[in-house]
Parts: C-alpha cells; structure tokens; sequence
C-alpha cells in the first residue's frame, strides 16, 4: 500500500507517496538472504578462529594496541586464526599480528560514517550491507571473544556475546575481556549495580574473565578450550 500525505498544508513533505513499502521489504529479504549465503560459504572451512573486538580509534603508540598485534601473532602461533570488524584501531592490530604470523586474518568489513576503512592485512576481507548479517558472522564461526577497550560498538559486542552465551544461542565459548583499568568501571557497575539489583545471577558473571595482558587471555582461551570454561572460571 502507497503511503499518502493527506495534509493540505502548504510545503509539507509529500515524498511517500509513491513508495511501496511491502515490495521494497520483500525484495530486502533476498538482499539480507544473498548476504548470509556468502558469508557462510567464505567462513565455513576456515578452521578454529577467534574473535577480537575493540575500538578503531585506538593508535598504533597504544598500549592495547600492541597487545591486541602480540595476541594476534599468539593466536595464530596456537593454531588458531582470527577474526575482526576489519578497522583500523584495535581491528587492524588484531589482524596484523596474525597476518604477519602467516596465520588467517578475517576482516568482516562494513561502509561506516567515520572510521570504517578496510585495514591491510586481512587474508580475507568480506563486505558487508547489514549489520546484523554481519553480528552473526562474528559468533557464528568462533570458539571465543576477546574484548579490547572501545566505545558503544564495543559494549555492545561484549554484551551481544556475553548474552547470547547466557541464553545459550550459541555454545559456551570463552569470553575474555582485555585491560583491567579501562573496564574497571563497568564491571563494578555491573557487580554492584546489576547483580545487586538482581538483573543477572551471581553465576552470569563467570561468563567473561578480565585479563590484563595478551599473553593471559591466550592461557585464558587455552586453558577453556583444554579443560572446559566451567573448569577455568575463578569463583
């Protein structure tokens, strides 16, 4: 059905009324399932990957710079790849490490307003529309999440994995948060604001760890993946 301005005004914005609503969003859902179909075939034999997140505005002189490029290159010496929004920033330090450790570096590429250009050492960059197609991807091909410091892209990432592991839409994957001092202020709110108002469980707090350095969320991830999250979690 066409949409019609009925007001007499004068001026008034009468831009939809030619526009069908119900045939562009049945042509959409072919768009959003073209998406998926790719994804999925450029992601599904590329081995056991894991997924880094962080801010595209952190400089390369950073601390959580370099330790995002030394976990990268330990991921890769582990026998894992990795996997990123494909940035500049914590994305790009990511996926350097890992390409410079001749390992796999996934760049899942967006078109933003402001940072989002594609970084250089990807070893496969995918190009995304949507970015819910593109959330999916990040989980989907994963065996766990590190989470660098950055901005609300960021939090939501970290709380879109944390809740998916808490609703159990996707397995049980390690979740390791990176940099102590910058987080500091967010988990306590969530402990003594959250918890206390009993938002979440005592027992959903087990589902990210907090680590200071890349060397830690490698054990972190290892030991996870080694003995069981349940195993490795501290009480």
């Amino acid at each position: 059905m066409a949409l019609h301005n009925t007001s007499s005004g004068a001026g008034r914005c009468n831009c939809f009324s030619d526009v069908n609503f119900q045939q562009q969003d049945t042509w959409r859902i072919f768009r959003i399932m073209a998406e998926f179909v790719d994804a999925f075939e450029a992601m599904a034999e590329r081995g056991p990957m894991i997924t880094v997140f962080g801010s595209a505005r952190i400089g390369a002189d950073a601390t959580a710079y370099q330790e995002a490029e030394k976990l990268g290159s330990l991921l890769v010496k582990n026998g894992y790849g990795v996997i990123t929004g494909g940035g500049g920033g914590i994305m790009e330090a990511a996926n350097k490490g890992a390409f410079e450790a001749k390992g796999v570096s996934i760049g899942l590429n967006i078109e933003l307003p402001k940072e989002q250009q594609p970084n250089q050492y990807q070893t496969d960059s995918l190009f995304f529309r949507y970015f819910f197609i593109r959330k999916v991807c990040f989980l989907k091909y994963s065996m766990g999440a590190v989470i660098f410091p950055g901005g609300f892209g960021t939090l939501d990432e970290f709380f879109e994995s944390v809740t998916l592991v808490q609703t159990n839409k996707v397995n049980p994957v390690p979740i390791v948060v990176v940099g102590r001092d910058f987080w500091h202020d967010g988990i306590s709110w969530i402990e003594k604001s959250l918890l206390r108002e009993k938002m979440i469980d005592q027992e959903d707090l087990k589902f990210f760890e907090v680590v200071d350095t890349a060397e830690e969320a490698m054990q972190y991830l290892l030991d996870c993946h080694r003995f069981g999250i349940q195993n490795t979690v501290k009480l």
